[in-house]
């Protein structure tokens, strides 16, 4: 069937000169485009999922059963798995479902502060050095190159050695040198920078040093601190296992997944539910923080953006 072609089927249509201007959709801020992106990476959201729920048994766990953590008990030592103890006990007749999550606990505490301790000072370092430049910049950047040649287990070590082994003294211990890695990166954020168009602006405008640093150069370099501090946390806490598998960690009654693994190793043959379990949930904790840290810095890598 032919259609008659006429005159007003081809008048143009009258636009409103306001409608063109609307914004059909709401703005997508920054963040908001980070995490549209790290929803994308099925292996980080596991990661997050996981992590999500080992904070969660951290926070709870202990309190699912009725027993002690530190409470000896020999005549139901080394028994496996069972309805009464989810995860067994071992040779002293401690729960180990209680005494696991109660070490998750420590272990995240450790890693979560040492790796704040690191990337507050590490930032602060690096942002100063970068953004000074000239001599107190070779000043800053030589004393780094000197503490980088002190390996950083046998400073550790020796720190526990001579203050003792205890909760604050790792942290210490952790944080004197661990802040090196991220000044380095830090300061190298900044020189780039600090030459971009933003800064000369805020300096034009009267904005003091300190001013320009703490709040035009680290909001910048934010999205960068927070991907290296969740590839920090799991080397922290990693760090803890191994002085405390060593014995100059946490000391007892305490208990962190680093003691627990140490006394499970010494019947591992005999019982080796008492040093898989706790290992388990370490390599679990390792695993999500490492792919969580992978997927936000995918997220905020401006080249990957669309």
């Amino acid at each position: 069937m032919a259609v008659e072609l006429r005159p007003e089927l081809f008048e143009p249509e009258a636009l409103d000169a306001s409608a063109m201007e609307a914004i059909e959709r709401p703005p997508v801020t920054f963040w908001s485009d980070v995490w549209r992106r790290f929803r994308k990476n099925r292996l980080a959201m596991f990661g997050l999922v996981l992590l999500a729920l080992m904070l969660l048994m951290a926070a709870v766990g202990p309190l699912l059963t009725p027993y002690d953590a530190s409470a000896n008990n020999w005549a139901i030592g080394n028994k496996g798995p069972s309805h009464e103890h989810w995860f067994g006990t071992d040779q002293l007749g401690r729960d180990i479902f209680t005494r696991a999550w109660i070490g998750t606990r420590i272990s995240l505490f450790i890693g979560i502060t040492a790796a704040l301790l690191d990337v507050t000072i590490g930032t602060l370092y690096g942002v100063i050095s970068g953004f000074s430049g000239g001599v107190v910049d070779d000043v800053m950047m030589r004393f780094i190159d000197i503490m980088y040649g002190v390996p950083y287990l046998l400073l550790v070590i020796l720190l526990l050695v001579v203050v003792g082994a205890g909760l604050w003294t790792i942290i210490l211990a952790m944080g004197i040198s661990g802040w090196i890695g991220a000044a380095r990166l830090i300061r190298g954020q900044v020189l780039q920078l600090k030459e971009q168009e933003f800064v000369l602006a805020a300096r034009t405008l009267g904005a003091n040093s300190w001013r320009i640093m703490l709040r035009h150069l680290v909001p910048n370099v934010l999205g960068f601190l927070l991907v290296n501090m969740t590839l920090t946390i799991p080397g922290a806490i990693f760090g803890e296992a191994f002085l405390s598998f060593i014995g100059l960690g946490i000391q007892p009654p305490l208990a962190s997944l680093g003691t627990m693994i140490s006394e499970g190793y010494q019947v591992y043959r005999l019982y080796p539910y008492q040093w898989f379990i706790p290992g388990m949930i370490l390599a679990i904790i390792l695993f999500a923080f490492n792919v969580v840290g992978d997927g936000l810095r995918d997220a905020l890598d401006p080249k990957l953006r669309q």
